[in-house]
């Protein structure tokens, strides 16, 4: 047997044991042949066993003939001779290819086998079960911190940067942003969110103008004119620095200040003229695309960039850090959840049934043509070969049962002819 391809481990065995099943079935039909002759001279003596075993043999060689050739005839011609309709498999290969493509297609890459099938076998609960254990946890988040890693060292910080301005700036050049402030805008000062920057920001300037005294001092005193006696200038500049660390304080300790009255009217109206004021919206406009073409702007979205990426890496280089605790964590109560929750469990396999059954319905063509493309690149001996090692034994006990039920059907037959 002669192969135009490097034979596998696999199918070495497969011509291995084909090639004991071609003897059994063979050894049967000599064996036939060979009770036929020997038990010749007991038939023509005209012993009434002689003409059972005689017919049995005569019909097993008979069948097992026929079956050898019914076989022989899928993969060569038999005894090398170009009968019509032999050697089918050699010679039809791209049909059958074809076919093939098409009976898995229509059976196997159903759409509604494939979804029962995800339904049948429970795929999220089984997941869920084996994520619950927290050695598989931690493996799914060892493999998840390597293929991001490996995605954030694959990205260059220059490459990163140029898609976020492209992005950032194609959507703030084709999109106001004024609009978008001022619902932002409004919307905190209706709640009051902007209340607990307020507090701070005051608190904050209470403690820098009573830790900067003198600074205040002399810059107030610097805006002086010149002739005013330098006695007065700092007496006026202490004045005003005192004065300042009085309405602060007083309006970080009073909520109802009314200074903090006026932040809001002044807040709530910058939001409506960003939502309705066009000449408000043009002018923000043209300061945000100002701010994305500035050299600083690039600058520091670089630094962050970077900043970002290394902080990344250094939280997923970390085995035993947080983050790996924490998505290991979150890990194993998605397992619980998909071992306890009916409801999520359903989802999820709906949600799998969707998607496979999209690929099936989009690629089943693809899935198929691979195939169909692959037998297509056999010629015609090895198509009969790779076939002829994967189901050829199984094919020779056809020829080892043609034999065995040949002989019963001699014997049953020359029963019927004696008792007629």
């Amino acid at each position: 047997m002669a192969a135009s391809f490097v034979l596998s481990p696999t199918d070495l065995d497969r011509r291995s044991r084909l090639r004991r099943a071609k003897s059994l079935a063979t050894g049967l039909l000599l064996a036939a042949a060979a009770v036929f002759i020997l038990v010749q001279p007991a038939v023509q003596s005209g012993a009434a066993w002689a003409g059972y075993v005689a017919a049995a043999a005569e019909a097993g060689m008979i069948g097992g003939l026929a079956d050898w050739f019914a076989v022989t005839a899928l993969f060569r011609h038999p005894l090398g001779l170009p009968i019509p309709h032999t050697a089918l498999i050699p010679t039809r290969k791209d049909a059958l290819g074809a076919s093939l493509g098409e009976f898995v297609g229509d059976n196997f890459l159903a759409p509604a086998v494939v979804r029962r099938r995800i339904l049948d076998v429970d795929v999220a609960g089984r997941f869920g079960g084996w994520l619950c254990d927290p050695l598989h946890a931690r493996r799914v988040t060892d493999e998840l911190a390597t293929v991001l890693r490996g995605a954030i060292e694959v990205l260059r910080d220059d490459d990163v940067r140029a898609v976020a301005e492209s992005v950032i700036g194609q959507r703030v050049r084709a999109t106001s942003v004024a609009p978008v402030l001022g619902r932002l805008l409004g919307e905190i000062v209706a709640d009051g969110s902007h209340h607990a920057l307020v507090d701070v920001a005051t608190v904050r300037t209470a403690s820098w103008l009573r830790t900067h005294q003198a600074t205040v001092v002399a810059v107030v005193q610097n805006q002086a004119p010149a002739w005013s006696p330098a006695f007065v200038d700092r007496a006026m500049a202490k004045r005003v620095h005192a004065e300042l660390l009085r309405v602060v304080e007083a309006v970080a300790a009073d909520q109802t200040h009314p200074l903090r009255a006026t932040l809001d009217r002044y807040l709530a109206e910058l939001a409506r003229d960003l939502r309705e004021d066009p000449d408000t919206a043009v002018r923000l406009q043209a300061v945000a695309i100002r701010l994305l073409d500035h050299d600083a702007t690039r600058d520091a979205l670089s630094s962050l960039v970077g900043a970002t990426r290394r902080a990344v890496v250094a939280l997923i280089d970390e085995p035993e850090g947080e983050l790996r605790g924490t998505v290991t964590e979150a890990v194993q109560r998605l397992g619980e959840r998909l071992t306890s929750d009916d409801e999520l469990r359903t989802k999820v396999d709906g949600w799998l049934g969707d998607a496979v059954e999209h690929v099936v319905t989009t690629y089943r063509s693809e899935i198929t043509r691979t195939i169909t493309d692959t037998v297509d690149r056999w010629d015609g001996a090895e198509a009969a070969l790779r076939i002829e090692l994967a189901a050829g034994r199984d094919l020779q006990f056809i020829r080892v049962n043609g034999t065995v039920v040949g002989a019963l059907a001699g014997v049953a037959i020359h029963a019927v002819s004696g008792l007629l």
